[in-house]
């Protein structure tokens, strides 16, 4: 999606607010004890009471409102039976429509152990780094910058923090739909992407760092993703529209 006028930008700043909304409430009332459902049933209906729609069931029929995965997962985790427990890795991803525009947000939280004996300093550190690693690749969007450059700067700050990034789960172009063109954009360094950033552009910045997987591969559900080689993973992602400057995220709460 390429936007051209005013109407079309408040419509993606609207699902964009409900999502990050859905993205908050969600995290706030996570906590151990609880099921992946359960807390589903909050992200649920968050976007029921806004008029919205669930992306991944709309679009893929995905068994569940909101994407959560938890430690060994990385991505596209059911929600289900699983009760998230002290020092768990959960990643949220929520995506939603409403009045025909798409908006795609979410990020990894750890929660806290139940002793500071039992913390992971290297976990708390990658939460922080994924979050920068998103960051700096917002910071490469704008009119007429190359694609390719996302990844550049993200790869090169996961390489100096000593981190790798999974490779086959890219950013993408959203708006009018959860993933169209341009599609398949690197959040790693590649040599032969010669495309450039239109302005108005619509699209997420979403990078998987990992201390050590490089790729992702599908469980037996036929959803959840997990790392290969097996490490943790975090995502951290926010759907934003370049300017001729900069790029305006709007996936914010508010």
């Amino acid at each position: 999606m390429t936007i051209t006028q005013q109407d079309e930008l408040d419509g993606v700043k609207d699902i964009g607010r409900i999502v990050a909304n859905t993205l908050q409430a969600m995290s706030k009332a996570m906590e151990p004890g609880m099921t992946t459902r359960e807390l589903d049933d909050i992200g649920s209906a968050c976007l029921e009471r806004e008029g919205a729609m669930s992306a991944p069931r709309t679009t893929y029929g995905f068994p569940g409102t909101t994407c959560i995965s938890v430690n060994e997962e990385i991505a596209h985790g059911i929600p289900g039976d699983r009760v998230i427990a002290p020092g768990d890795l959960v990643n949220i991803d929520v995506s939603a429509s409403k009045n025909g525009y798409f908006a795609d947000t979410g990020a990894t939280h750890r929660l806290a152990p139940l002793s500071s004996k039992t913390g992971s300093p290297k976990l708390d550190r990658l939460c922080r780094d994924g979050k920068r690693a998103m960051q700096i690749g917002i910071a490469q969007v704008g009119a007429d910058k190359p694609l390719a450059g996302i990844g550049t700067a993200i790869g090169r700050f996961a390489q100096a923090r000593g981190y790798t990034l999974i490779r086959n789960l890219a950013s993408h172009g959203v708006g009018r739909a959860l993933h169209e063109d341009p599609e398949e954009i690197a959040t790693w360094p590649t040599r032969n992407d010669k495309r450039r950033i239109r302005k108005g552009l619509v699209l997420t910045v979403e990078p998987f760092l990992s201390t050590g997987g490089l790729w992702a591969d599908q469980g037996e559900d036929g959803w959840t993703l997990y790392s290969t080689p097996s490490a943790p993973v975090v995502q951290y992602e926010h759907t934003v529209v370049a300017t001729s400057k900069s790029a305006i995220i709007v996936t914010l709460p508010g």
